[in-house]
């Protein structure tokens, strides 16, 4: 089963020990009202990981994203095993208003927060 998004709003960010892509749909006045964050972290006691929280509702770790796969305005996140948090989707389709903001925000994240995850696909 796959799950699609679509987010007007896209943000890349470097913390201490995280890297994160920020995907959020906003209302007409700037709220956020759906948003999907991607976060890999490195830990100096584990390896790395990639968590997704979808409205505050957190899932992921070692082994949770098979691939990612990049094409345009289009992300398709391959998970090892179905999410049971989400409805036992195996596959999440991101896709994304194409501003010169947002694309500007994946060009910057997608290889930093994916790593070696990244395969096929083009940006």
């Amino acid at each position: 089963m796959t799950e699609s998004r679509h987010y007007d709003t896209v943000a890349f960010d470097v913390r201490d020990n995280a890297t994160m892509l920020f995907f959020a749909k906003t209302t007409e006045v700037g709220d956020i009202n759906d948003y999907l964050l991607l976060m890999r972290t490195v830990d100096d006691d584990f390896d790395e990981s990639i968590y997704v929280e979808i409205n505050e509702q957190q899932f992921g770790g070692h082994n949770l994203i098979r691939e990612a796969a990049l094409t345009g305005n289009i992300l398709t996140l391959r998970l090892h095993e179905p999410a049971e948090e989400l409805g036992g989707i195996a596959d999440i389709v991101l896709t994304w208003a194409e501003t010169t903001e947002n694309l500007d925000s994946i060009e910057m994240g997608a290889f930093r927060v994916f790593g070696d995850t990244l395969v096929g696909g083009n940006a």
